[in-house]
């Protein structure tokens, strides 16, 4: 009876142990979350640039050596692709923003979610697949002084994530880039390219801890 017993406390105590061993802290998943932005950032060739570089090249990142600043701040890493047409977004305004986007997860290395090119995605209240590219995301956007809120209005984001909180590294390049719509022949809208840790990402990156890279663009609504 006994051996049966200390059988069973030996089996109990294996479980316990691997239920501990299988069990990840806040500060394992961060490192996780680093060591895959890490790989991404090696297997793609990025330069990091600082913000001090950043400032002395004119705020701009050289695409042709693929570099991207590291915002000491917020931890979010920026190409920008085009500074685009038009001006900056001014101050004490408020104005809506066409995007078109790819957000993909860094941890699985999987495409979430698009809308810059033909893409299928399931919407379980319509029982059946759309192609995204026809849905343009919309945000409201604020600025005061240096302070920039927003929120979805609609497109894809919204129905994805299931809320219209705008992640806080979508809102980053506002402060370099240009907000205008295309006007004349030659004229292109701002597009970047983000690496965004889990604390400036969705609630579903915020609350499971993974970064995600963006592609997006901006374009002001008239």
């Amino acid at each position: 009876m006994n051996k049966i017993i200390y059988t069973l406390l030996f089996v109990f105590g294996m479980i316990g142990l691997t239920s501990c061993n299988d069990y990840e802290t806040y500060a394992d998943l961060k490192e996780k979350e680093q060591d895959a932005i890490s790989n991404f950032i090696s297997r793609e060739g990025i330069q990091v640039i600082d913000e001090s570089t950043f400032k002395n090249q004119g705020e701009t990142t050289d695409t042709t050596r693929n570099q991207f600043v590291h915002m000491s701040r917020t931890g979010v890493y920026m190409q920008i692709v085009r500074k685009g047409c038009g001006s900056p977004l001014e101050d004490k305004k408020s104005i809506s923003l066409l995007c078109r986007f790819m957000e993909k997860n860094l941890l699985t290395d999987s495409i979430l979610i698009r809308n810059d090119q033909k893409s299928s995605f399931y919407v379980t209240s319509l029982g059946r697949y759309i192609d995204t590219s026809q849905y343009v995301d919309k945000m409201y956007v604020t600025r005061n002084g240096t302070t920039i809120t927003a929120m979805f209005e609609s497109g894809m984001m919204q129905t994805y994530h299931s809320s219209t909180s705008v992640p806080g590294g979508w809102l980053v390049p506002l402060n370099y880039i240009n907000v205008g719509r295309p006007e004349k022949e030659g004229d292109q809208i701002a597009k970047v390219r983000l690496i965004v840790p889990h604390s400036q990402g969705t609630a579903d990156a915020s609350s499971t801890v993974f970064p995600c890279y963006y592609e997006i663009s901006y374009e002001r609504v008239k």
